[in-house]
């Protein structure tokens, strides 16, 4: 093994080829989703949750369930930890219920995602999304579709 370096490689080898085989292993691999909800909802997103962790699954959820108050003192720590996983994550999806209108977090969490150029899928349980929904789920950049298609949307 002689010691000079040329040919375009480094002492750890190809580093080209290297990143290229990492980037198709990212682009493969699963997807990293932050998703939002009330906690009124919590027993349908436990459901949601399990899913992900179906060996079957590329969907990997990163959701932090916040129990304060939207105006609490802690708000805008709580605030700035839930932009870092929002920004993290390629997709976020909003688990929409009778429930969701009330929530200023969920309202918050989606304006945010939407404000870093994430991508948006409103899911909600049955046939049709719930009569009383948020005003912002009529935005058009949000896609809405059924629990059961989430993972073609995905």
């Amino acid at each position: 093994m002689g010691g000079s370096s040329s040919g375009g490689y480094s002492r750890l080898g190809d580093v080209k080829g290297l990143e290229q085989k990492a980037r198709e292993a990212l682009e493969g691999g699963r997807k990293n989703v932050f998703l939002s909800f009330t906690m009124d909802d919590i027993d349908d997103v436990n459901l949601v949750r399990a899913h992900a962790k179906n060996e079957k699954s590329d969907i990997e959820f990163n959701d932090r369930s916040v129990r304060e108050p939207y105006e609490s003192e802690r708000a805008d720590y709580i605030k700035s930890r839930l932009k870092e996983r929002i920004n993290q994550s390629s997709t976020t999806v909003v688990y929409v219920s009778e429930n969701t209108a009330a929530s200023d977090w969920v309202e918050w969490e989606v304006k945010t995602s939407l404000e870093l150029g994430k991508r948006v899928i409103a899911m909600y349980k049955g046939d049709r999304p719930p009569a009383r929904a948020p005003d912002w789920l009529s935005n058009p950049a949000i896609t809405t579709v059924a629990w059961k298609d989430l993972a073609k949307a995905l």
